[in-house]
């Protein structure tokens, strides 16, 4: 027999089993080779070299070894190779192949004999399970005719309690013939049912009707009516929703005729007399109709789903009728009724009452909605309300009452106040309407509120919070007076102190109205933004405090530059000036630490005022300049008087890495300064000595920060040119110094106060959010600073005073002093040239 009678799978492995692959010489790992890599891994270093024979004797050793494997492998391919035992293969296969094919042909006449012997039981089997079907089909159509026959009796004597049973076997035994409609004799008997079910049925509403209406001249037994009831469950689903649904509208007939929208009985202010008549319906019907329907039916249940539908659209129409004059009393005192009624029936039956109301077999389209669901579209009226009532209520404080109302409040020294009293009256106003809206609606009416809620914390922050920080233009003598200063001190710590009560409170507002509004408007509910906006209260309020701790500080400020700094002969000890800077502020931080309840507001306002004062004494030693040696000398003894106020700031914090912090801050700044003042202090002769010590402190070659000492110093003009000739000559040479330092952002001509940077709170409010900005090191609030403040001092290096821009203008800052310092010992020496002609 060929291969090609074979099945392509025998072959194909039969194929796969013969073919001999042929070993492939890895030319790439040969490809890869490199004499150079292996000869330095035989030898890494020189006193390898010294096992040069030992290598060279294993190499000779391995050659041998694989030349032995290369013979080995030669010899039993070789072997394989052999014609003859190849031949004997292919005949052995061949011999497989033979076998296989035999094999297939026997079992092929094996299956053709045995097809033949069962072929005969096949056709009886068929027989016997034809003839079964039909005897099966011969019985349940005797069953389904004797049924008939026993159904029309009992439909004709009205038996009930039989009928039931009797068309219940009938459905049964027919539900067998469905497939069989196409026979004449089955359709016929299938007439025959629908004929027999529609006079049941006439013969029920017949019945039902005399017990419906209780006709007392054709009396009928409530027994007859129980059986008549499971005759309908017999006859399905439809039959029984259609009974329901007639007795539920003959009994309410009564009230649509008492109750129409039209009439004054169905206006809104009648609404209690409805559910009043509702509850004597359903006791009646308790009483006389409940027991004759089956539990199963809840008619109970679908007379109150009835009723709600019917109210719920009379109310609807009431409700747009007296739109234009409907008060708040009347629509909150109708809502409340409905409610109340709603929970009643919840109550009775145990379930919600909106799975009530899904009962009701006319319910057309949708999920039947509650009665109480028709107020919601005439819920404004209710938020129009509580928005008067806030107008009322922070009539008093706002705008340009705000002020007087904040004062108002402290000047009650009994009873002492750290947040505005109308801060708190209006989280417990927003909690008892809150309250009030969850229990009449949890939709549109609450989420309606929450954004009124959202308009009244914005008008608080602006008109009240915000407002209460203006102050009216003073005197120099009125900044200068430690009460006007206390006042504003705690009016701003008020403030603040409310600011985050409100943004604290309105997370806890938040959380609540999402536990109790609807899923559909969950996600919408936040007061982020409101919180954003107490935030930038917040930092109003720290801006307040810093200017007046500025204020404070001022006078002394101005008494440091009116001294004559060049003419002082002798260093003494703290300077008056020194003292009364520390007093004033020591005076207003410690107001400041008295008001102020949150400690993570203290730590960013020391932050910024510890920077706010290094910035103003860094000003007006500036402009204090000459300051000569002894002056720079006493200037660091009033530094250090300062720093240790300073330092004084948050010993009432906890924590010491809070501590830690803030003292690594203030000591870095100060040092600059520190550094600064010891420069100016070092005698400038030798030159060569004054600028070393110039090198070695400041550590930078600027032209222009050596000028800058230079004018602190107050050194005369001759002298710094000799001494500039020989700054330039010895940085020259002095490649590791950097081309700026922290004196490249020192302002020699600075403002005349760091307040003029600061915002006013009579600014607009609209620019509110703006201070605001991300979250530093420094604390909740570590960016609520103003230019001159967020610097740190004059000397940060990523200050953007002038002079402190990119590289490329430091540079061409350094050269343009450059030039003109040539350019005036250039006429310099031409002055001196005719001097000298006209002596000789």
């Amino acid at each position: 027999m060929s291969a090609s009678a074979l099945s392509p799978e025998v072959v194909s492995s039969i194929q796969r089993i013969l073919t001999v692959e042929e070993p492939k010489e890895s030319i790439e790992v040969l490809s890869d080779f490199t004499p150079i890599d292996t000869l330095n891994s035989l030898f890494p270093d020189e006193e390898s070299l010294s096992q040069l024979e030992e290598v060279q004797k294993n190499l000779v050793e391995e050659q041998e070894k694989i030349q032995a494997e290369i013979n080995a492998l030669r010899k039993e391919l070789q072997k394989d190779q052999d014609p003859g035992r190849m031949q004997l293969i292919q005949e052995l296969i061949s011999e497989l192949l033979s076998q296989m094919n035999r094999i297939r042909e026997k079992a092929t006449e094996s299956e053709a004999i045995v097809q033949n012997i069962t072929r005969e039981i096949q056709v009886l089997d068929l027989a016997k399970k034809n003839l079964t079907t039909s005897v099966t089909a011969l019985k349940r159509l005797q069953l389904l005719a004797n049924a008939l026959s026993q159904l029309e009796v009992l439909v004709e004597a009205k038996s009930y309690a039989e009928i039931s049973q009797s068309l219940a076997a009938v459905k049964e035994i027919s539900s067998f013939f469905r497939s069989y409609m196409s026979i004449p004799q089955i359709m016929v008997l299938f007439q025959r049912i629908q004929g027999l079910q529609g006079q049941i049925r006439s013969h029920l509403d017949h019945d039902f009707d005399i017990f419906f209406l209780q006709d007392p001249n054709k009396p009928i037994s409530r027994d007859i009516i129980r059986d008549a009831c499971l005759t309908v469950n017999t006859m399905g689903s439809d039959v029984r929703n259609h009974f329901v649904d007639r007795y539920c509208s003959m009994e309410l007939k009564e009230y649509r005729r008492i109750f129409r929208s039209t009439d004054e009985a169905g206006q809104l202010d009648n609404i209690a007399r409805r559910f009043a008549w509702f509850r004597r319906q359903l006791a009646h019907h308790e009483e006389d109709s409940s027991d004759v329907f089956p539990e199963d039916w809840e008619v109970g249940q679908q007379l109150c789903a009835r009723f709600s539908e019917i109210t719920r659209d009379d109310l609807k129409a009431a409700l747009t009728k007296a739109a234009p004059s409907l008060t708040v009393a009347l629509l909150l005192e109708s809502l409340q009724t409905t409610l109340d009624f709603e929970s009643a029936i919840s109550t009775k039956y145990r379930l919600p009452f909106v799975d009530i109301v899904r009962k009701s077999c006319t319910a057309s389209g949708g999920q039947p909605d509650k009665i109480s669901s028709v107020f919601d579209a005439h819920m404004g009226i209710f938020i129009d309300a509580q928005d008067k009532a806030l107008v009322d209520m922070l009539s008093s404080s706002r705008g340009a009452k705000s002020r007087p109302s904040l004062e108002e409040s402290l000047s009650d020294a009994e009873n002492p106040v750290t947040v505005l009293p109308s801060s708190t009256e209006l989280f417990y106003f927003y909690g008892q309407n809150l309250e009030q809206c969850t229990k009449l609606s949890n939709g549109k009416p609450l989420f309606d509120l929450y954004n009124l809620h959202k308009k009244w914390l914005k008008i608080f922050a602006e008109d009240v919070l915000v407002a209460s920080m203006k102050s009216k233009p003073k005197t120099e003598r009125e900044r200068r007076s430690m009460d006007g200063r206390s006042a504003e001190i705690r009016n701003a710590c008020i403030a603040l102190n409310t600011a985050d009560y409100c943004q604290s409170t309105s997370l806890e507002l938040e959380e609540k109205i999402k536990e109790r509004i609807q899923e559909e408007y969950r996600e919408k509910i936040t007061f982020q933004a409101e919180r954003d906006l107490f935030l930038s209260v917040i930092s109003t309020a720290i801006t307040v405090l810093l200017r007046e701790l500025e204020n404070a500080s001022e006078y002394a400020l101005l008494a440091m530059q009116r001294l004559q700094w060049g003419n002082q002969d002798q260093v003494s000890g703290q300077s008056q000036y020194a003292t009364d800077l520390v007093q004033a502020v020591d005076s207003a931080v410690g107001l400041i630490r008295d008001h102020i309840q949150q400690k993570k507001y203290l730590r960013n306002f020391y932050d910024k005022a510890s920077s706010l004062l290094i910035t103003r004494f860094t000003n007006s030693l500036v402009k204090s300049r000459p300051l000569k040696e002894t002056g720079a000398e006493q200037l660091l003894i009033d530094l250090q008087v300062l720093k240790a106020s300073l330092l004084r700031f948050p010993q009432s914090l906890e924590g010491s890495s809070l501590n830690t912090s803030y003292v690594r801050t203030v000591t870095k700044s100060t040092t600059q300064l520190e550094t600064l003042l010891k420069v100016v202090n070092s005698p400038d002769d030798p030159p060569q000595g004054f600028i070393s010590n110039y090198t070695l402190l400041i550590g930078d070659s600027s032209f222009s920060n050596f000028q800058k000492v230079l004018d602190l110093k107050g050194a005369p003009r001759q002298q710094q040119n000799k001494l500039l000739d020989t700054f330039l000559t010895m940085t020259s040479t002095m490649t590791d110094l950097e081309p700026t330092s922290f004196l490249s952002s020192l302002d020699m001509d600075p403002p005349a106060t760091a307040a003029s940077s600061v915002l006013s709170p009579n600014s607009s409010v609209a620019s509110l959010p703006n201070l605001v900005s991300g979250v530093g090191g420094g604390g909740v609030f570590s960016g609520i600073v103003t230019p001159p403040l967020g610097t740190g001092n004059l000397f940060d290096s990523s200050s953007p005073r002038s002079g402190s821009g990119t590289g490329e203008g430091k540079v061409l800052s350094d050269l343009r002093r450059l030039v003109n310092f040539a350019v005036r010992r250039e006429k310099e020496k031409e002055k001196e040239v005719p001097k000298s002609g006209s002596g000789s």
